[in-house]
């Protein structure tokens, strides 16, 4: 017992250790904004919870509006719209009592009698706010969509130049323009998105700064003397990993700042996307395209301060807690139900369980909201949780106890065949639902990869007891099952198209096939008792 409790002091301190490393603040560049200076502009949506462009009958009150630009004329200039209906027609009227200037958006698509609706509205308002509206935008990402020739956009620009005194443009991604040149000409200046994470080859943050500088100087030169600004650039703060391009709040600030130290060295225009955290993109983009926000979406307060150092996880004092008292549960799982005097081998397994478990169940716990999105992606949030939560305390037990994975033919078979012990019952039942958890996410990143996120916090929680328990335990001379091989064949195959999809250097992707393999390996080591 008393190996035990050393043990458990050990865990305690890793637990700790790792996640004061894990909290530790990133230093952030000289604040690239001046005391009282503020941004050229900002990407502004005023969508909250649940609200969503998605749904047709979404309005939004001049209220809310009112709220969100107080806020936000307190480090921005400008603001940048993206329609005009849902209430968003209010924006120009509202900014302008807060000294905001407005750069009026109208929503293209392939409708044309919405398209005529958003049109005639932004040409009133550009009439009505002259000295608010800054330039019209004429449609976002419409080529990217397909949603509209170039020949149709160039006209619809030129008419749109006829009617307002203001400046007119188009924003896209700025490949959209080189593919396009035409619709440069009917452009009063070019308005370009840059967003290192999205590109066909994701930039790493450390880079993102560089990249935009290359990319803005080529898009110069191809449409000189035509003036450029960069209409979105930004990065997020969650989400999942695109090659080396990693979402973090520390990643979020440093992206952000160095390219506006960028754009004061080299003088040009950023609008920075964006200014609230957008939950509603989550249901297109996946987590990541709900975590662009300078500004949360939940209390509407910036995630960071310019030039001050960023924790990417700001909590980790509680979350070393409850995993120092998730270690204690492991070990006292363990010290209840061990019998006689105990091989040091299976109090190492312990530990390992409960200091795995102690690091990353705080982390598991932490994303099941940011990664939660419908009445399915909360079940399949919850289900990974629930397992991360009972694995370590359970298979721990079942080592001490001596007890073996047993066959899921054991558990789902014939009445007659399936055994009564319910500790037995716990482990298999565990090894069940891990196994098709882990297939559901195998198979998510081969057949539609782009948006998933990598559960590898609390699929690793889950299969590293299993594993042990599988090379401690002496296992039946029986035959192995056949749903057991079947779902390690399932994993073992996913996992080397998952590796070359995601490449390399995408950490998130390696760490969670490297659980992936090590759940085939146990389950084709399980074998049934013979009779």
């Amino acid at each position: 017992m008393r190996l035990g409790f050393v043990c458990l002091a050990v865990s305690a301190t890793v637990i700790a250790a790792v996640w004061a490393w894990l909290g530790m603040a990133v230093p952030m560049p000289q604040a690239p904004v001046a005391a009282g200076e503020k941004l050229y502009c900002l990407s502004y949506a005023p969508f909250r919870g649940l609200q969503t462009p998605l749904d047709p009958g979404t309005l939004i009150s001049a209220a809310q509006i009112e709220d969100d630009l107080s806020r936000l004329a307190k480090i921005t200039n400008c603001v940048r719209s993206y329609s005009t209906d849902y209430g968003l027609d209010q924006i120009a009227g509202i900014a302008a009592r807060h000294g905001l200037k407005v750069m009026q958006g109208l929503w293209l698509s392939s409708h044309p009698d919405k398209n005529r609706d958003q049109i005639e509205t932004a040409i009133a308002l550009a009439n009505r706010f002259p000295d608010t509206i800054r330039s019209v935008v004429v449609g976002n990402e419409v080529l990217l969509r397909g949603e509209m020739t170039a020949t149709d956009l160039a006209a619809t620009i030129r008419a749109v130049k006829a009617r307002v005194p203001v400046p007119v443009t188009y924003a896209d991604v700025w490949e959209f323009w080189l593919r396009n040149r035409d619709v440069a000409a009917a452009a009063d200046f070019i308005t370009i998105h840059i967003l290192p994470y999205w590109e066909d080859f994701p930039i790493p943050a450390r880079h993102a700064a560089a990249h935009v500088e290359a990319i803005r100087r080529q898009v110069v030169t191809a449409f000189a003397p035509k003036d450029v600004i960069i209409g979105e650039v930004g990065w997020p703060s969650a989400g999942r990993m695109r090659e080396g391009a990693l979402p973090s709040p520390a990643n979020q600030a440093r992206v952000i700042q160095d390219v506006l130290a960028l754009a004061s060295r080299e003088k040009f225009r950023v609008n920075v996307i964006e200014a609230f955290d957008a939950p509603w993109k989550r249901a297109l983009e996946g987590t990541v395209g709900g975590h662009w926000g300078l500004l949360d979406d939940a209390n509407r307060e910036a995630k960071f301060a310019w030039g001050q150092a960023v924790s990417d996880h700001p909590w980790w004092r509680w979350q070393a807690a409850g995993g120092i008292a998730f270690a204690a549960l492991v070990f006292g799982a363990a010290m209840r139900v061990r019998r006689g005097a105990t091989l040091l081998a299976l109090w190492l397994a312990v530990s390992a369980n409960a200091t795995a478990g102690g690091i990353l169940i705080g982390w598991t716990v932490a994303n099941v909201p940011i990664e939660s999105l419908g009445v399915g992606g909360w079940l399949r949030s919850l289900a990974f949780a629930a397992v991360a939560l009972l694995a370590p305390p359970v298979l721990s037990a079942a080592m001490m106890r001596g007890t073996p994975l047993p066959r899921f033919s054991a558990l789902i078979g014939p009445a007659g065949e399936r055994i009564g012990d319910p500790v037995a019952c716990a482990v298999g039942g565990i090894l069940i639902a891990t196994m098709l958890l882990a297939i559901l996410v195998a198979l998510g990143l081969v057949f539609d990869p782009r948006y998933r996120d990598f559960p590898f916090a609390p699929l690793t929680t889950a299969v590293l007891p299993v594993l042990l328990h599988s090379l401690l335990m002496p296992r039946p001379d029986g035959n192995r099952g056949a749903a057991e091989l079947a779902g390690a064949g399932v994993l073992a195959l996913a996992v080397p198209y998952i590796v070359l999809n995601e490449g390399l250097a995408n950490w998130q992707s390696l760490w969670t096939c490297a659980a992936l393999v090590t759940l085939a390996i146990s389950l084709a080591r399980v074998r049934g008792a013979p009779g």
